[in-house]
This record gives structure tokens, sequence and C-alpha cells, in this order.
């Protein structure tokens, strides 16, 4: 599947986007597009895909995203998903803004944007209010209110960044190479892959593509292939009461050894005992 190059809807009246996208409004496949992207789920529950990363989402839930990072939100079967979404422009408000030394911190948070940030604790809730303001706001308040939410989230450091994929600028030859492998590989993680059938989706000999990948990403489609597997094999520990070994194949791992080795070299720890520590803190979360 080609990732699709999303194209927003502005209105003479509007510089940037911030509307609620509801079921089955919401459900768009893997895509990018050049605008940051602040996003709030109001309802629904599913799998964020963002760069390398795989994880879950539910409601109260924020993420923001720097320009280019292709990401999506695959929503659980038949359940109603709906979210607060504000898309804009790094350069919206003017080229000369960003550069201003008041706005240091702004610049450096779309640094860290490029890799997706997941927020928490009091930063979240801060953002469900203002997020849910700007969706309502007009004029200028507008801009006041999308400055209040950047101004939050920089001043903060209740963020996780999510992915760990590199995000380059390729020619659009490269471009759509290299989204093909990494929707195939959406796609396909939770059952073998063989190299020569991801080669051919880039139209490359295994070794052509071997390197090309190294050389794109830096790191090789095995490491790759591997964190998008642990990262499901997270949400499966956090989602459910499957044993160890269930997930293990479900995440697409056909030895449990494998699966242990990998796990342990991503998250330092086990995954019995990352379920353990994921237990504990929901524990105190409910006592708290």
């Amino acid at each position: 599947m080609k990732l699709l190059i999303e194209k927003l809807p502005l209105s003479e009246n509007t510089s940037f986007v911030a509307r609620t996208y509801k079921t089955p409004h919401f459900e768009v496949p893997w895509h990018q597009h050049i605008e940051c992207e602040l996003i709030l789920f109001t309802k629904g529950k599913g799998t964020a895909f963002i760069g390398n990363y795989i994880g879950e989402f539910e409601p109260g839930d924020v993420y923001f995203l720097g320009a280019d990072l292709p990401h999506m939100f695959q929503p659980v079967k038949n359940v109603i998903t709906s979210a607060v979404v504000v898309q804009f422009r790094e350069d919206f408000w003017g080229k000369e803004f960003l550069l201003l030394p008041e706005n240091k911190s702004i610049r450096k948070l779309f640094e860290k944007a490029a890799r997706g940030l997941k927020l928490h604790g009091n930063c979240r809730q801060q953002l469900n209010s203002l997020i849910k303001q700007l969706e309502t706001a007009e004029g200028f308040q507008r801009i006041i209110n999308l400055c209040n939410c950047l101004s939050a989230i920089a001043s903060s450091s209740e963020y996780d960044c999510v992915s760990t994929q590199e995000i380059k600028q390729f020619n659009a030859k490269h471009k759509e190479r290299i989204d093909a492998v990494f929707q195939y590989t959406i796609d396909n993680f939770r059952e073998p892959i063989q190299l020569p059938r991801v080669a051919q989706t880039a139209g490359l000999s295994v070794p052509a593509f071997c390197n090309y990948f190294k050389k794109s990403t830096k790191k090789t489609y095995i490491d790759f292939l591997n964190e998008i597997r642990i990262g499901h094999a997270c949400k499966l520990l956090n989602d459910t009461q499957k044993a160890v070994m269930d997930i293990c194949y479900e995440s697409g791992f056909n030895t449990l050894a494998n699966f242990n080795k990998q796990f342990l070299k991503q998250k330092k720890t086990t995954p019995s005992n990352y379920r353990k520590v994921l237990n504990t803190a929901g524990i105190r979360k409910n006592l708290n």
C-alpha cells in the first residue's frame, strides 16, 4: 500500500486545522503530511503506529507529531473513535516568527517532535482542556490557544519520545520505496517475513535492499522489524493476560529464546518483569 500524502482542508478564514474527526472519517491509513499534528483522543481505543513505534491509545491520550512523521491510528474494530486533531505548518505564522529569541524552546520542541511525543501527567491534563478550547476558538484567539498548547509542552518534561526512526527527506522515488517497505512491515510483522519478499516490495535485490535500508535508516531491516514486533508485544503485555509464549508467537517471533533476547535488548528487562512493572504501576495509579 502506498503511503498517503494528506492535504489539509483549510478555509479562507483559517491558517491551520482544529477539528474533531470521528469514525469512519477518523480512519486514515498509513500517511504523513508536512504539517505538525497535535491530537487528543476523546473516544474509543486502538493501536498507534508512529514511525517504528507501536502502542495503544485511549480517551484522554495526547500525541504531538512533527512534520513528515509517518503515522496511523488504527481503532479497535467496531468501536466508535473520535479525536480533536490540530494540524499546522511550523511556519504558518510567518517564516520569521520562529527565529525570534523568545521561541528558542519552541524550535527545540519541533526537533523533538520529529520522533513523536506522547504526553502524560499534568501536562496531558492541561492539554486536554487547551485542545478542546482550541477547536471552538475563533479569530486571533485560535493563535493564542495554539501558542498556549506549544508552550505547555515546551516547558514540560512530561512526555516520551515514541519513535527511534530517523526522519529523512527523500526524493519522490526513494520516499515511495521506503514507505512501501514500512507499510508492508506494518501489515505483515505478525507473520514470518522473508527478506526476498521485502526486497521485492522495494524493487531491489536482497543485497541492494539491505544496503539501501541501512543507509536510509541507520539500522538494519531486521532491527527495524524487531522493533515493530517488540512494540506490539509490549501492547499485548499491557492490554491482555495472554501467556508470554502466546505473545511471542502473536508478535511474529518463532522462538521464545529469540523473543526474550530481542525484548531484553530493547527494553532492558524481560517480558514477564515488564508486565509486572506495568501491573504495579496500574495498582499504584488506582490507589492514587
